[in-house]
């Protein structure tokens, strides 16, 4: 038994190790490859160091524990499925536009920023003992982790350039969306400050929803 955390880090070092691989098996031809590379290595090493950084998240996050069948579904999905872009990207003929790149990358950093940040805020809110983090980058947007996570997935698909690679991010959108229906149910349960603080904000995406 190992925990969701471990079975997770173990599927970002064979997605690490896959696009390695894919550099080695294919090639550099083209600016696509490179910057594709060059955003899921840096995203997948910076999960892992992360947790050095913060160590705090080897606490709070993803703590259940998981059998054989628990950690090779995080490698088949997490480690194999979510580099489905990869593959996309390596054999994808086409030069990269200057539209998919300036799309990509704004995507990419601004979602890892977002993504980080409200990690960050909220690990050192409930190393404070605050349960309910409801200011800063979370006043807005109750799942804002979330979205910043997703754009990060679809700068993925965008520079992947193949329709097929969207099956990622909306992979992750149905789960997240699984996830947020638990989550809203339960903080509206703990918190008696949830109601009032779902009133001023979207659960995903800023004014829409």
């Amino acid at each position: 038994m190992v925990s969701q955390l471990t079975a997770i880090n173990i599927a970002k070092m064979i997605t690490i190790a896959i696009v390695i691989g894919l550099i080695a098996l294919v090639g550099i031809s083209d600016q696509r490859q490179i910057l594709y590379a060059c955003m899921h290595i840096s995203y997948c090493i910076w999960w892992l160091v992360e947790q050095r950084i913060y160590p705090e998240r080897r606490t709070f996050l993803f703590q259940e524990k998981v059998g054989p069948v628990g950690l090779i579904s995080a490698i088949l999905i997490i480690g194999v499925f979510y580099s489905l872009p990869a593959f996309l990207a390596f054999f994808n003929p086409n030069p990269l536009t200057i539209a998919a790149t300036a799309t990509a990358i704004p995507l990419f950093y601004f979602g890892s920023l977002i993504n980080t940040s409200a990690d960050v805020q909220k690990m050192t809110a409930k190393t404070l003992g605050s349960d309910l983090v409801s200011d800063g980058i979370w006043s807005k947007i109750r799942h804002v982790n979330y979205s910043g996570d997703l754009m990060r997935y679809l700068s993925f698909a965008v520079i992947a350039g193949s329709p097929w690679a969207y099956l990622v991010p909306l992979a992750i959108t149905a789960l997240y969306l699984q996830r947020i229906g638990e989550k809203e149910k339960s903080m509206n349960e703990k918190h008696s400050g949830f109601a009032a603080y779902r009133q001023h904000t979207t659960r995903l995406i800023p004014w829409i929803w």
